[in-house]
This record gives C-alpha cells, structure tokens and sequence, in this order.
C-alpha cells in the first residue's frame, strides 16, 4: 500500500489521489550534456530563437559569443553607439550607486550636476556660471546643427545649471 500524496483538503487536491504525473525537463543543448538546461542564450542577435544550456555551459558560451559577429567595424561602431544613446536613461538613473552612503537625494542630483559641468563640490556661484556658459556655446544645437549627442549634452548642462543656480 502507497501512502497519499494529498493533505485532504480540496486546494491541497482530491481525497486518495497518489497518480504524479511525468515531468518534462528541458535537457542541455551543449553537445554530450546531461543536465537540465534552464538557462537561455540567443542563438545570434535580434533573433528570438535560444539555446537552453545549463549554468556552467551557459557561462562557457556566453563568454565566446560576440554580439557583433558578421558586422563591418563601422556597422558595430554605429550599433553601439545608437545602443549607447538608447540606455542614457539607465545609466543617468544609476548615478545613486557613485554617491557615497547617506548622501541625501538632494546632495547627489547635486553632485550629479557639477559632474556635468566639470565641477567639484567646491565651486562656487562664478565658476559655476562661467562653466555654464562655455560648455553652453561648445554645445549649443545652433553651434553643432544635426549633432543629435551635442543637442542632448546641451539639455543635460541646462538642467545642471537650473539645478544648481537655485
């Protein structure tokens, strides 16, 4: 006689039911592996299709996969930096992890700010706007027209410097 499975209350399942049904185990597609593979890799880039792997054939492959294979220099550069342009946002919101613990938000938006302006922590009100204004005309959009990078620096040293003349 086999022991039931089941607690006996109705969310814990039925009353006497000992059937387990098979589970399916997605195998490791490395070559010879027989352990499970619960760690995706893409096959190549912008491609849907994954390799399953398990953690240590995961490792291996991810550390020879190159990301770029099959581009041109100048097509990996371009990719890049358009990759670059599309995370400023995450690494804009990660400057927390520069600021020494306990600083408070105010202190590091601060800082954050004289480290768009070039500045320390001691500048003061004058170098603060002499630094504005000279970063301001090298990176005017009127000074650099169609430069995309230079028209967004110029937006984070604008905010810099409303943040900081406060």
């Amino acid at each position: 006689m086999t022991r039931s499975k089941s607690w006996g209350f109705p969310r814990w399942g039925g009353y006497g039911n000992t059937r387990r049904d098979a589970v399916s185990v997605r195998m490791c597609d490395w070559e010879g592996c027989e352990e499970a593979g619960d760690c995706p890799a893409p096959k190549y880039r912008d491609s849907d299709e994954r390799y399953w792997f398990c953690q240590e054939h995961a490792g291996l492959y991810n550390r020879n996969w190159n990301y770029f294979k099959g581009l041109t220099q100048e097509e990996a550069e371009r990719l890049a930096r358009e990759e670059m342009k599309r995370a400023k946002g995450y690494r804009d919101a990660g400057t927390w992890r520069d600021a020494p613990t306990g600083t408070t938000k105010e202190e590091r938006e601060r800082n954050a700010a004289l480290d768009v302006l070039g500045l320390d922590g001691t500048a003061s009100a004058a170098e603060i706007k002499a630094s504005f204004r000279e970063l301001a005309k090298k990176h005017h959009p009127d000074a650099n027209p169609g430069d995309e990078e230079a028209a967004e620096r110029f937006k984070s040293i604008m905010a810099a410097y409303e943040l900081l003349k406060q």
